[in-house]
């Protein structure tokens, strides 16, 4: 088969991939609220921990890591390169994001990054949750350790393991830039010191308008 048409065939499987809703999922079979009508009305895993409690939330989360990772798996199995686990963990990410399955309002693909970002480049990615999670635990700011995760990621790469590869680069850059461009109402409430914190208290706004 034609290489570029099987990277096609792979990023659409990965697309799918990432349009299987965990939020959505979880919240169905336990009972809860269309994810789409409450909170910040996205399908990710602070949504679901603000409405349905904190272990919905992580089973949420870990749904989505790992079908970011299995997106990653099969393009390296069929394009038989790691170009190709790059390319369909952007694309599960887009499908996070933008799921056909669900009108295409989806998360904003923190959980489904950090699968991609652990799978491609581990060491960096553990890094880049370090410093995420210290960034929470200092500001109780979900959303700043989210831009802090992808950012930091792809400066990491960019500088120390791109090797001067522009695909790799861009490929990095391109993650951090959705996440910001998904994140561009929290990062004008941090701008303006209104973003709800972590243990604040009701369902804030942060609770609202993250991931």
């Amino acid at each position: 088969m034609n290489r570029w048409l099987i990277y096609l065939l792979a990023g659409i499987i990965a697309y799918c991939l990432g349009s299987v809703s965990t939020g959505i999922l979880v919240s169905r079979w336990m009972h809860g609220p269309d994810l789409r009508t409450v909170g910040s009305k996205n399908t990710g895993a602070t949504n679901v921990q603000r409405t349905m409690g904190w272990v919905p939330g992580l089973i949420t989360f870990l749904g989505d890591a790992f079908k970011a990772i299995l997106a990653c798996w099969i393009g390296r199995l069929l394009t038989g390169s790691a170009y190709g686990a790059m390319f369909c963990g952007f694309c599960t990410v887009i499908g996070h994001n933008w799921p056909i399955f669900f009108q295409f309002k989806g998360g904003k693909g923190v959980a489904s990054s950090c699968g991609v970002l652990l799978f491609c480049f581990p060491i960096p990615a553990l890094i880049c949750f370090a410093i995420g999670l210290a960034a929470i635990l200092l500001t109780r700011y979900v959303s700043l350790g989210s831009l802090c995760v992808l950012t930091s990621y792809a400066i990491l790469v960019s500088v120390f393991y791109s090797r001067g590869n522009w695909a790799v680069i861009l490929w990095a850059c391109g993650l951090a830039l959705m996440c910001i461009f998904r994140h561009h109402a929290n990062i004008g409430r941090l701008l303006h010191g209104t973003e709800n914190r972590i243990g604040s208290g009701g369902k804030g706004q942060e609770g609202r308008k993250t991931h």
